[in-house]
């Protein structure tokens, strides 16, 4: 299994609603009411951007949920497996975490999650039936979503393609 250059990260890939629910229902609501700490993204130090095939992680006092999006619909949701301190050594980029990355986010951090929202796309495209995981805090949120076969980060309202699937 490939682990992104990531120590300790073992991928556990799903598809669709019902097996993100089953897995992971309980666990992402039990988030809500604990603040976002920290957000943490791979930074391609060379390039200067950031490097969504990795994971997103998201601290919520000391509880790490750990997105990742791959092909055109696997998505792993890990709990408490990376830490950030240790380096990405994936071939030859020169990649880091870094928990300053993106504006957005970090507006977000401090804020208390009100809810976790699963975002079913309903496209008549090929990305039909791909999860997207939806963060609401009381002054924005974040959606991790698929790009097919990378990570993205929107902070608007949700595309109105999308079927909500409210888990609180």
């Amino acid at each position: 299994m490939f682990d992104f250059g990531i120590e300790n990260y073992r991928p556990q890939w799903l598809n669709g609603h019902s097996e993100v629910v089953v897995a992971h229902g309980l666990r992402l609501r039990a988030l809500v009411g604990r603040p976002l700490t920290r957000a943490w993204l791979v930074w391609d130090v060379q390039d200067d951007e950031w490097f969504s095939d990795c994971p997103v992680l998201l601290d919520f006092t000391g509880e790490q949920v750990e997105i990742n999006h791959q092909k055109f619909d696997d998505l792993s949701i890990t709990w408490n497996t990376v830490d950030p301190r240790r380096p990405v050594q994936w071939s030859d980029f020169d990649l880091q975490w870094r928990h300053d990355a993106h504006p957005e986010l970090d507006v977000l951090r401090g804020q208390v999650l009100q809810d976790v929202q699963l975002f079913e796309w309903t496209g008549s495209d090929m990305a039909r039936g791909t999860i997207a995981v939806n963060f609401g805090f009381s002054h924005g949120q974040v959606t991790v979503f698929n790009t097919l076969d990378e990570n993205g980060l929107t902070f608007g309202p949700p595309d109105p393609l999308y079927w909500r699937h409210l888990l609180v």
